[in-house]
């Protein structure tokens, strides 16, 4: 045993005599996710401690002191500057400390633990007619504690400001573990046996201030974003001493907050949008003093590269509603009244055409098309990332401050600056409040490239500082502009910030590095030059392949919101970081990288990290940045296990094309045989559940009579791909799709005997994937057939289109991608216009497949089934929980359980006759076993439009 891992050994164990019963997580495999937070910076924590309660910080605080550990409290993990990261115990609040514990409705205040989502809090005001003002981006997963360690502001700080005008108080814990609250008169001991050590801080503080007087206010609060430093002016006499407010921004440097208290404001009554075009980011600049004069809630901007990664990511009809332009403004105007506001939207809108500098602009009206904008602007950060030709852009100069009425002068000069070093900047942010967030371009994987980008920021923070700006508008400045405060305050002011650090952690253990005695910003970067990793898939879109793909992650984070799309279930489940897109390509990070884990491929950490990826495909599209974790699984799994046994699952399901081909010549005695205990004993051995029955094999009979009928009689203008899930154990539906598009105008020649392989991508079998991709691109591939291949079951569906081209490079298999369209895709493209389906129920269940989500944008079923005449569709909006081989697994089964609770069960339990349309067979699967013993069966879209059905569902 090393030293380094006695002394590990001996701090969490005096952790735990003094925070018995705390969770403390340590090793590659725990710690790995935590050494990133959504900056550039690497900083492996020594452990992770998921405290539940005040008495549990104390406890870890207390231990950390006497061992000389640092500590550094995360909520979402999602700064950008790095501080969120640390060496030594990582604190993470949203894991349990989560909890919202009062709101007062008449004093307009909630009381909530430091790891409270922003959106869970806002939801729970939203009963009342109360929200919490600042609202960043993140805020589907970004911690009350997170924003207030930044002073988040977000889109409607033109409105709102910073995190620290809504602090009514804070409660917190000193370095040395003491309890006290801070709020607008001082700081009061929690504890009365500490009031002596409290009042000693709180003398030692107002020395401080009476020494400061003069740079603290010359210096400080100049323009509405100055986050840079310490806010040190809101305990000048004038203001009260309100140590709420100055510890907000401290970047847990000072004291640890487990609870807040903050104030509340009304939810708008009435409200508008504007979406206005320009040429380029400054002409929209310039407007924005004139924008002000209107009072409006938000003034956010962005240039054409975001809006072009959006639509090459999820579509083109992701984006809607913006004017002709290469750049846009988003504006908000809210009200108490509806016509004021939309008159006031009409004299602005006239007002900024008399200015001459717009290409276009309108009002949108549309409720759906006001959040698909939105959702472009708040997946900024990840949209810049990675964009669509590829290129890549990172933080560092990210969060800017100017006053709004110098914004476009700024940024003339910061273009300037950027061309002068051959950057390139995707530029977006809060041009109402003069904030400006920008991704570069940096080389950080050289000497040269780190030196170039040195000498940027160096130059960039010069440029600030002489249109009066600010380093930080609301992210902090961490590790990344720490070392520059230097060039916006004076050394007086650089020393007052130390000493109000000193009062606090004299012993400088509170997440060190940041604003006082700062690390250098180019240390600890987390990217490097890594040798190319040899590959089955071919990682086209990434140009250092694995490596490259594993690197889109940036660390955002949307993967680990618990609402809107459908990434990621197994988080969404188990609420752990580890189980989330972002914890997984973290460790896989980890695994190219070498340093913590050491054993490559083989990795028993990294393995486990992707255990409860249900390789749903999701992320490919939720996540900003295009992560595909299945892909990354299949490609770990089939390296991790090449020479050796495997999972039994990855046998007995990895093969179920193959072994149900068998089953079919001998269904009813096989189905009689897994229904007793003999197929139970079959299934453990093969690594199945028993909690699950196996579904019924269909016989060959049943197929053949089925695909007789299905031949048609004229001249057929698509394929029928009748897929190996259709074929075992629905033929009705190969039926069912062939008469619907008949009907639609769309006769097809059904294709049997070929399969598309997913079964041996998601277990990670890829040779033999290959082998039987190859046959089946041969088959369809003839040379002269170029009609549409249209698949009913939507993840052989997406196989094909993805996998497919991606596994075997060729151009015939490109070409048969090209052609691969899901059953809904058919109708929607395809379907004469005269077509009109039998009667339809006005309200359904859907159950959307989760490839065919990701994978077919702008082919949604929902979209058909409104289209077709469905008044009310009511989708289930996430994964259904089977999702192929992994609900099967006897180790998954619970998660399987769990996931399908968050939205399917819901709803199957308020059927009250509905029918249930789910066009993937484990979606359908999952409908079965959840409904138990109720009459629920759910219908493939070909089931429901079948026009030889009396009723919808009753297919022949």
């Amino acid at each position: 045993m090393t030293t380094a891992t006695r002394d590990l050994a001996g701090l969490v164990a005096r952790v735990a005599e003094l925070a018995p019963g705390l969770r403390v997580e340590t090793g590659p495999g725990a710690t790995g996710p935590y050494a990133y937070d959504a900056s550039n910076y690497r900083v492996p924590p020594r452990a992770v401690a998921f405290p539940r309660s005040a008495d549990d910080v104390v406890g870890v605080l207390r231990a950390c002191r006497e061992a000389g550990v640092p500590v550094t409290a995360r909520g979402g993990g999602t700064s950008m500057a790095g501080n969120a990261v640390g060496p030594g115990v990582v604190l993470d609040f949203s894991r349990y400390m989560n909890r919202i514990l009062d709101i007062d409705v008449g004093a307009r205040t909630a009381r909530v633990e430091a790891g409270v989502v922003l959106d869970a809090l806002r939801s729970a005001t939203a009963l009342h007619g109360l929200d919490f003002g600042p609202d960043p981006s993140s805020h589907s997963r970004c911690t009350l504690g997170g924003m207030i360690g930044n002073d988040a502001c977000g889109n409607r700080s033109v409105r709102d400001g910073r995190t620290s005008g809504h602090v009514e108080a804070l409660e917190i814990v000193t370095a040395d573990g003491v309890r006290a609250v801070a709020d607008h008169r001082g700081l009061h001991p929690f504890d009365p046996a500490d009031a002596g050590v409290v009042a000693r801080l709180e003398s030692g503080l107002k020395r401080l201030i009476e020494q400061n007087l003069a740079p603290i206010r010359t210096e400080l609060g100049r323009i509405p974003r100055q986050v840079s430093g310490y806010q040190l002016h809101h305990l000048l006499p004038e203001n009260g001493f309100d140590l709420a407010r100055a510890l907000v921004g401290s970047e847990g440097s000072c004291a640890v907050v487990t609870a807040a208290t903050v104030r509340l404001v009304a939810t708008a009554q009435a409200s508008t949008l504007l979406t206005l075009g320009y040429d380029d980011v400054v002409a929209a600049a310039e407007d924005v003093p004139e924008i002000l004069r209107f009072s409006p809630s938000a003034v956010e901007g962005m240039d054409e590269a975001i809006v072009a990664t959006m639509r090459a990511r999820r579509g083109p009809d992701s984006v809607t509603g913006l004017p002709e332009g290469r750049a846009w403004l988003y504006v908000e105007l809210e009200g108490d009244d509806q016509a004021e506001v939309n008159a006031r939207a009409a004299e602005l809108l006239e007002a900024l055409r008399a200015q001459g500098r717009l290409t276009g602009g309108r009002v949108v009206q549309s409720p759906a098309e006001r959040r698909s904008l939105w959702r472009v602007r708040e997946d900024g950060a990840g949209l810049a990332a990675r964009l669509v030709d590829g290129g890549e852009s990172w933080p560092g100069w990210e969060d800017a401050a100017v006053a709004p009425e110098d914004l476009a002068a700024y940024l003339r000069g910061f273009r300037k600056l950027l061309a002068s070093h051959q950057l390139t900047g995707v530029l977006y942010g809060h041009f109402g409040a003069g904030c400006v967030h920008v991704r570069i371009d940096f080389d950080m994987t050289t000497g040269t490239g780190r030196e170039v980008m040195r000498r940027f920021l160096a130059e960039a923070a010069a440029l600030v500082v002489e249109h009066g700006g600010s380093l930080s508008g609301e992210h902090g400045d961490g590790r990344a502009r720490s070392e520059l405060l230097e060039v916006m305050y004076s050394h007086r002011m650089i020393a007052a910030f130390a000493a109000f650090q000193q009062v606090f952690d004299p012993d400088g253990l509170l997440n060190p590095g940041v604003i006082v005695d700062p690390a250098p910003f180019d240390a600890d970067l987390a990217l490097r030059e890594l040798p190319l990793v040899d590959t089955t898939f071919g990682f086209p879109h990434d140009e250092d392949g694995f490596a490259g793909a594993v690197r889109r992650c940036v660390g955002v984070g949307r993967c680990r919101s618990d609402s809107g799309g459908v990434m990621c279930p197994s988080y969404r489940a188990t609420g752990e970081e580890n189980d989330s897109t972002r914890g997984r390509a973290r460790m896989l990070q980890e695994m190219v990288r070498g340093e913590a884990v050491t054993d490559g491929w083989r990795s028993t950490e990294v393995r486990d990290a992707l255990d409860l990826c249900l390789s749903c495909k999701a992320c490919s599209s939720d996540c900003p940045v295009g992560v595909d974790m299945a892909t990354y699984k299949a490609e770990f799994l089939h390296q991790h296990y090449r020479g050796r046994l495997r999972p039994r699952s990855h046998y007995s399901l990895g093969w179920l094309p193959k072994t149900s081909a068998l089953a079919g010549y001998a269904a009813r005695p096989v189905n009689a045989l897994l229904r007793g205990p003999l197929g139970r004993l079959l299934a453990r051995l093969g690594g199945v559940t028993t909690e699950r029955g196996i579904p019924a094999f269909a016989s060959r009979r049943a197929l053949r009579t089925t695909l007789r009928a299905a031949q048609p009689t004229g001249p057929a203008k698509a394929v029928l791909f009748v897929d190996s899930f259709t074929r075992a154990f629905r033929p009705k539906v190969a039926g069912a799709a062939s008469r619907v598009l008949a009907d639609a105008g769309i006769p097809c020649t059904p294709q049997d005997g070929l399969c598309c392989g997913l079964t041996w991508v998601s277990t990670g079998q890829l040779d033999t994937a290959r082998k039987v991709m190859a046959r089946t691109v041969a088959a369809l591939d003839n040379g002269d057939d170029d009609r549409p291949v249209v698949v009913a079951e939507p993840s052989c569906a997406a196989a094909l289109k993805r996998d497919v081209p991606e596994l075997l490079g060729t151009e015939a298999a490109r070409r048969v991608a090209d052609r691969v369209q899901t059953f809904t895709g058919a109708l929607t493209d395809l379907a004469d216009e005269s077509w009109t389906p039998p009667p339809l129920p006005e309200n359904v269940v859907l159950q959307t497949h989760c490839h065919e989500y990701a994978t077919f944008k702008g082919h949604r079923p929902a979209d058909l089934l409104r289209r077709l005449g469905v008044r009310e569709v009511d989708e289930a909006e996430g994964c259904c929980g089977l999702a192929g081989n992994f609900g099967f697994e006897a180790e998954h089964y619970d998660t399987s359980i769990a996931v399908a609770d968050l939205a399917l069960k819901p709803r199957l339990d308020r059927l009250d006759g509905r029918p249930v349309v789910a066009d993937g067979f484990s979606c359908a699967t999952q409908i079965d076993h959840l409904a138990g013993d109720q009459d629920i069966r759910a219908l493939h879209l070909a089931e429901l439009l079948d026009p030889a059905a009396d009723q919808p569902g009753e297919t022949t």
